[in-house]
C-alpha cells in the first residue's frame, strides 16, 4: 500500500483552490499543473482548447485518469443603468448557493476588480414583506456590486468591465478537525490527488502496470472537459466528488465507486475491477449511484463517439457545487484505491 502524503496534499490542494478558474480562465492553472507535473520530470501536452495531458509512462493497453480544474462561476450579462452588474451562470451555479459570496471579475483589459453577490434589494429592512420570501433570481432579483465607487452603467465601463467578463467566486479554503471546506472540492481535491500519486510514481514508489495518462480537464462543468483522448486509450477513469445526501450512500471520510450517474450506468466490467481493487486494498468504499444532476467526464468521452470502457470514484462531498466539505480520510481512501488500481 502507498501511504498517503497528506501534507502534499493540502498543499496542492491550496495552490490549485487559490487559482480562478472559472470555465474557460484555464491559462494560469495549466501553466502550475503542467510546472507541477513538469518538475516531477514528465512531458506535458497542452491541448490547444485547454487543459493539458500527461504521459506518467508504464506499457500495455492505455489508460486516461481524468480530474478537471475548472470551477463554476459567473459571468457579466449586461451592465445595470445603477452600475451593478447583472450575471448569468457559468455551470451549475444556482443563486441560493452563491448570495452574500465575495467575487473577483477580470474584465478582457486584464484588470481585476473584486466585488459581492448580492439580492435586490440588497438590505432586509427596507424589503417589502412579500418580496422576502421570494427565490433568489440571476435574471430578475440578484447582481453583483463592485467595490467601486460607481452609480452608472458609464462609470462601470469606463472601469473597461463589460458584457462577457469572468467572475470568480471567493474559495474561503480552510481546515478543521480533519474536514476540508472550500469552494471547488469539485474537482481540484481531486486534481491534487492525482497530483499526489503523480509524484508517487516520479520517485519510484509507485510501479504502473499499464500505459497511464493524466489528463486535467478544464471544461467539464460545461460538458466537453474529455470529449477529445490521446490516441489508442482503452478505459478512462473519472475522480470526482461523491455527492452525499439523505438516500445516498457516499459518505465525507469514504471512497465511493460510482454505479450510474444522472445519464447512464458505468462500465460493469471496470466497476468490478474497482470495487475489488478497493477489496484488496483495504479502502473503506462503498458504491452510490447519482441522479437526477450529476455526471462525470466519462460521460463527456463516450458522447464523443470514442470506444472506451469508463469508470469513475471519488470522496464523499457535502454541499456539492456550494460551499463544499469532504474530510482527510475521504481523500486517503480515494488515494489508496486510485493507487491499487494504477497497480492492478
Amino acid at each position: 500500500m502507498n501511504p498517503f502524503d497528506q501534507a502534499y496534499c493540502l498543499s496542492a490542494l491550496q495552490t490549485l483552490i487559490g487559482i480562478d478558474s472559472t470555465t474557460g480562465q484555464y491559462e494560469e492553472i495549466q501553466r502550475t499543473v503542467s510546472r507541477m507535473a513538469e518538475d516531477m520530470g514528465f512531458v506535458c501536452s497542452p491541448l490547444r482548447k485547454g487543459g493539458v495531458v500527461v504521459d506518467l509512462g508504464g506499457e500495455g493497453e492505455p489508460l486516461v485518469v481524468t480530474a478537471h480544474l475548472d470551477d463554476i462561476g459567473l459571468m457579466v450579462r449586461h451592465v445595470n443603468a445603477d452600475g451593478t452588474l447583472n450575471v448569468c451562470p457559468v455551470g451549475g451555479l444556482y443563486p441560493f448557493y452563491c448570495v452574500t459570496e465575495n467575487v473577483r471579475v477580470y474584465s478582457r483589459g486584464g484588470r481585476v476588480h473584486t466585488g459581492c453577490v448580492c439580492r435586490t434589494p440588497n438590505s432586509i429592512h427596507v424589503t417589502e414583506e412579500e418580496l422576502r420570501g421570494v427565490l433568489p433570481d440571476f435574471r430578475t432579483n440578484v447582481c453583483v456590486v463592485l467595490d467601486e465607487d460607481v452609480h452608472t452603467a458609464e462609470d462601470v465601463q469606463k472601469l473597461g468591465i463589460a458584457t462577457g467578463d469572468v467572475i470568480a467566486l471567493e474559495p474561503r479554503f480552510t481546515v478543521a478537525g480533519g474536514y476540508i471546506k472550500s469552494r471547488f472540492l469539485d474537482d481540484k481535491a481531486a486534481a491534487a490527488l492525482l497530483l499526489t500519486a503523480m509524484r508517487e510514481i516520479a520517485e519510484g514508489r509507485l510501479t504502473l502496470r499499464r500505459k497511464v495518462y493524466a489528463y486535467f480537464a478544464v471544461y467539464e462543468e460545461i460538458g466537453h472537459g474529455t470529449s477529445w483522448l490521446p490516441e489508442g486509450v482503452k478505459d478512462i477513469l473519472a475522480v470526482d466528488i461523491a455527492p452525499t445526501g439523505p438516500e445516498q450512500n457516499s459518505d465525507e471520510r469514504k471512497v465511493t465507486v460510482f454505479a450510474k450517474d444522472s445519464r447512464f450506468p458505468y462500465h460493469r466490467g471496470m466497476t468490478g475491477e474497482l470495487c475489488d481493487a478497493a477489496e484488496e486494498s483495504g479502502a473503506d468504499w462503498v458504491t452510490d449511484i447519482f441522479t437526477p444532476h450529476y455526471g462525470t467526464d466519462c460521460d463527456t468521452s463516450l458522447v464523443a463517439g470514442h470506444d472506451v470502457r469508463h469508470a469513475a470514484i471519488g470522496f464523499g462531498t457535502a454541499n456539492s457545487h456550494g460551499y463544499e466539505r469532504t474530510h482527510v480520510d475521504g481523500l486517503r481512501n480515494t488515494y489508496t484505491l486510485l493507487c491499487a488500481y494504477l497497480q492492478k
